[in-house]
């Protein structure tokens, strides 16, 4: 697929020298002179800065401010829906929760700077690494690694949005993403098309989907503190259950005696229902739903966990829309709104049903073979993976691969903290280097199989980085 048109002035330009003579497509002068010799390096960073055409200089000043607006755009929106989203919430916080207004406003200012900063920077040492080696080791010699090199450089600014705090999630998000990539490239490959040819697979993307949700909501349910902060507060909120019924859940799947059943019928009482736990109970439907019928949970906590998933999905589509349409939205802004909407009111339902689905199965097992423990959590929470079918195709292995990072995290957590992975412990940073990585694979197809990146990403990486030269530039011209 051929790269984007774009104005001329986003075109890295480059001298009759380094081109070889690809110059306004004269096929004839690319043939290199039988006396002609490769360009001077400059033997100071002066001579090579004088060098430097003001082109390339305003491509990484204009690469860090977009990647800045697009840090700090996405965060601080996500921020501010937050924000409005506490100063409408009827409930006054618990009393343990002693954060006023002020300092979260301080706190998602501060968040949204250092995201910003972090994209920012990231775009420009891109950047700035992919010009410095083109202009020292020639652009179409070191074509080939210099977009890997420098994706692996720029990889570093992770740093910024935090030296103490670990990134794990994002960073085994990104190295998801890479893989996908990589196994993209892979399927068209001759050589690795056989190997990853299972990849192919049409509903592979709800299958993970379910493995994924099978580890997700155990440690939901069973080991919290596997999961990351947000990812677990996202989950306490959504998955629609006090801590105390929880608890109760978690006392029965292990094998342990209630250590909580008076806070469980405390809980109840505030919500004006009495309700009667048997200390002996086999199955722990009481606990979960009170008097209510399973079917009757069902239905009541399907249009709960909708209202609650509105808010959540309406900025996640409104914000791109802003950023990849925004010309768009200037011509045509009710199809684009419609879309937005639609998109909201389509994902809502997904993530309702996902979290419905989760206490339908459970009971549902639970019921079947009068017993509730580890192994019947796990089964009961990897059907719920099914309900990603109500999202659109393009979405689904976005979601999937979301999931997957955190249940891999999780995973890995549990086995760690059980004792089976001592030395994970003394890994510092690994977020770092996994990140590096995953930047370096995705820049590097960026550069060289732009074919695998869907439009409207591919269209983001342009804006941001600017479009790659024409191909009789870059790596694919080989010197003849």
């Amino acid at each position: 697929m051929p790269p984007p048109t774009a104005d001329s002035s986003d075109i890295r330009r480059y001298t009759p020298e380094e081109t070889n003579g690809f110059h306004n497509g004269n096929a004839e002068s690319s043939k290199p002179k039988a006396n002609s010799a490769p360009p001077p390096i400059p033997s100071t960073f002066r001579d090579a800065f004088i060098v430097v055409p003001p082109e390339i200089l305003r491509r990484i000043v204009f690469s860090s401010a977009k990647g800045f607006s697009v840090g700090a755009g996405i965060k601080g929106g996500l921020a501010l829906f937050a924000i409005l989203a506490r100063f409408a919430r009827k409930k006054p916080p618990r009393k343990e929760i002693v954060v006023t207004n002020g300092e979260v406003i301080v706190s998602a200012l501060k968040e949204t700077l250092r995201y910003g900063l972090f994209l920012g920077t990231f775009a420009g040492t891109f950047v700035s690494m992919d010009e410095f080696i083109g202009a020292f080791g020639g652009h179409r010699r070191t074509a080939r690694w210099r977009a890997l090199f420098a994706g692996a450089v720029a990889g570093q600014s992770m740093l910024l949005t935090g030296l103490e705090a670990q990134h794990t999630s994002l960073a085994i998000y990104i190295l998801m993403r890479a893989a996908v990539l990589a196994s993209r490239c892979g399927i068209k490959s001759k050589r690795f098309g056989r190997i990853c040819k299972p990849l192919t697979w049409k509903h592979g993307d709800i299958f993970l989907m379910c493995l994924s949700s099978s580890q997700i909501l155990s440690a939901y349910i069973l080991y919290q503190d596997s999961l990351p902060a947000s990812y677990k507060s996202f989950l306490n909120k959504h998955g629609g259950k006090d801590a105390a019924i929880l608890q109760g859940v978690k006392d029965i799947a292990s094998g342990k005696p209630f250590t909580n059943l008076h806070a469980i019928k405390k809980y109840y009482k505030t919500t004006g229902v009495d309700v009667k736990l048997d200390p002996n109970m086999k199955v722990p439907c009481s606990i979960v739903h009170g008097n209510q019928s399973c079917g009757g949970h069902v239905v009541s906590f399907l249009g709960q966990a909708y209202k609650r998933a509105l808010p959540v999905y309406f900025p996640v589509y409104l914000i791109p829309a802003l950023i990849v349409h925004r010309k768009g939205l200037l011509k045509r802004p009710f199809t684009i709104l419609t879309k937005v909407l639609i998109g909201t009111a389509r994902s809502s339902l997904f993530l309702s049903v996902y979290c419905t689905s989760a206490w339908m199965w459970t009971c549902f097992l639970f019921r079947i073979f009068k017993r509730c423990n580890i192994p019947m959590v796990a089964m009961g929470t990897f059907p719920p993976g099914l309900g990603l079918a109500i999202e659109k195709k393009s979405r689904r292995m976005e979601i999937s691969l979301y999931c997957l990072a955190r249940a891999i995290e999780s995973f890995f957590t549990c086995i760690a903290d059980a004792g089976y992975l001592p030395q994970s412990r003394r890994i510092k940073r690994a977020d770092v280097v996994v990140f590096s990585l995953s930047t370096a694979i995705i820049m590097h197809c960026y550069a060289q199989e732009r074919e695998v990146f869907r439009s409207k990403y591919l269209n983001v990486l342009d804006w941001v980085f600017g479009v790659p030269p024409p191909p009789c530039e870059t790596p694919r011209c080989k010197d003849t």
